[in-house]
């Protein structure tokens, strides 16, 4: 019921390839068959023919998608392969969605729905699905498409629509054509059955949320992307007991550093700054706040890099355990305190001056059961697996509330982990998420990050004021997604 098959004739004819009969004596029997135009060329002159536009696909399940995938309104969609645009326009219309159109036919909009996009109601965008899209959404609306797609293109046009979208439906015919008879040429060139496509969708690791047979179409809701959930299950990157525990030991035999304890509130501004890519575009705003003698706790890389636009800051904190990371600490400045987690390495320690080095303990179990066999006195530092995770908690215990956090994206931003080379990060998986209809990229401990500070956001409340300049942190406090768990729907 969704397809324009029955808006002729079938054709009363074939043409057929050129062929030289064998020679018998008779005059030769030509069989002609014209060579296929470009598929751009055969739609560009499809959709100038007015019998074409008859039928809508897109438009007749327009419904159909908001019922299954119930988006939010001024959710992002990408019409993939959006033909009249009347899907588009019904799906803005109904939904109240952000709809970007995306064909390769130029001319392919109905005129009205090219009103919309003169106006920026809707977006337009000419693009060959065969290629992959710049464009993300949350959701994509796929109708009537993949039935068009030469079999051997299908793989690459489906990874491009999975990839761009986190959730897609899609709408394909089972049966052929019959417009192509207007210029001899066929327009369904896979013609395959529910399990064909029941099939692909498992190749591609899609979860199927929701699938529907019908006499001549099949429509899928689907998705090919984790969930944060998922991933936060599978992502965990620890480092061995036993390195942490030599450096534990090591670090509590240093004579002359000094001890972190719990220090009466204050109304102090610092800023927290950390290495993601939006640290240089914000590097200005944090040397107008230095000037105005807000304190500068710098965690690890995003040290040296202030210290190298001249700005000096007045901590800098270090978690990770690694030899590596000894390289955080270079060069030593005067006026500048160094808060060190005893399970950091001894190799950062030796580079800290001892009298402006804070010794300070994550309290994991491991650690806890050294602290105890000494009878060391200490404050647990609590918090999750990153630097910024227990650099907050940290200067909470010192007093500190009112905190400008910079550099802390927990995102990628145009592919880029850092504002500067850090090698560890290089090659590492990347995830999209969506949150609060917003599409963001990030390596595994990002998302973790961003899991880790909402959770503790929530415990510590009230007694926390956060100012976070950029990336997915910003994007959680500003939509509310606190109470979301990063839960995409």
């Amino acid at each position: 019921m969704f397809s324009r098959r029955s808006r002729l004739p079938k054709r009363l004819y074939d043409l057929h390839k050129v062929e030289s009969m064998p020679f018998t004596g008779q005059t030769p029997t030509l069989l002609i068959k014209p060579i296929r135009p470009p598929e751009k060329d055969i739609y560009k002159t499809m959709w100038d023919k007015p019998e074409y536009r008859v039928v809508s696909p897109g438009e007749m399940v327009a419904k159909e998608f908001l019922r299954q995938a119930k988006p939010v309104p001024n959710s992002s969609v990408i019409d993939l392969g959006c033909g009249t645009g009347r899907g588009s326009k019904a799906l803005s219309l109904f939904g109240n969605l952000d709809i970007t159109a995306v064909d390769f036919a130029s001319n392919c909009l109905d005129e009205d729905v090219q009103e919309l996009v003169d106006k920026g109601v809707i977006k337009f965008v000419e693009h060959d699905l065969t290629k992959p899209l710049d464009l993300r959404a949350t959701y994509g609306f796929c109708t009537d498409v993949l039935e068009h797609i030469p079999t051997e293109d299908v793989d690459k046009v489906l990874d491009n629509c999975l990839n761009a979208c986190q959730n897609v439906f899609f709408q394909i015919a089972t049966e052929d054509d019959v417009m192509g008879a207007l210029i001899g040429h066929p327009l369904h060139l896979t013609v395959k059955p529910y399990s064909w496509w029941l099939q692909k969708f498992a190749e591609k690791g899609c979860k199927v949320m929701w699938s529907q047979e019908t006499s001549g179409n099949v429509l899928f809701y689907v998705s090919a992307w984790k969930t944060a959930k998922d991933f936060l299950k599978t992502c965990k990157i620890s480092t061995p007991d036993e390195i942490i525990v030599n450096n534990v030991k090591h670090s509590l035999d240093i004579e002359g550093l000094n001890k972190v304890f719990h220090h009466p509130e204050n109304d102090v501004e610092a800023m927290i700054v950390g290495g993601s890519p939006s640290l240089a575009k914000n590097i200005e705003k944090i040397r107008e706040l230095r000037e105005q003698g807000v304190k500068l706790i710098a965690m690890n890389g995003a040290y040296k890099y202030c210290i190298d636009q001249g700005i000096k800051p007045s901590a800098l904190v270090i978690v990770d355990p690694l030899e590596h990371n000894a390289r955080f600490a270079d060069p030593i400045i005067d006026d500048c305190k160094y808060f060190i987690a005893s399970q950091c390495h001894p190799k950062v320690f030796e580079k800290v001056p001892k009298d402006r080095t804070y010794i300070w303990h994550t309290g994991v179990e491991k650690i806890k059961e050294i602290l105890e066999e000494r009878k060391e006195p200490y404050v647990p530092v609590p918090g999750g697996s990153t630097v910024l995770l227990r650099t907050i908690p940290l200067f909470r215990i010192l007093g500190f509330k009112r905190f400008h956090v910079f550099g802390c994206d927990s995102c990628l931003e145009d592919g880029a982990h850092h504002a500067y080379a850090q090698k560890e990060n290089d090659g590492q998986v990347i995830i999209p998420i969506t949150v609060g209809n917003k599409v963001f990229y990030c390596n595994p401990w990002m998302l973790s990050q961003a899991q880790e500070f909402i959770d503790m956001v929530k415990l510590f409340g009230d007694h926390l004021e956060l100012e976070v300049y950029d990336g997915l942190l910003r994007h959680i406090l500003e939509t509310g997604a606190l109470h979301a768990d990063l839960k995409e729907q």
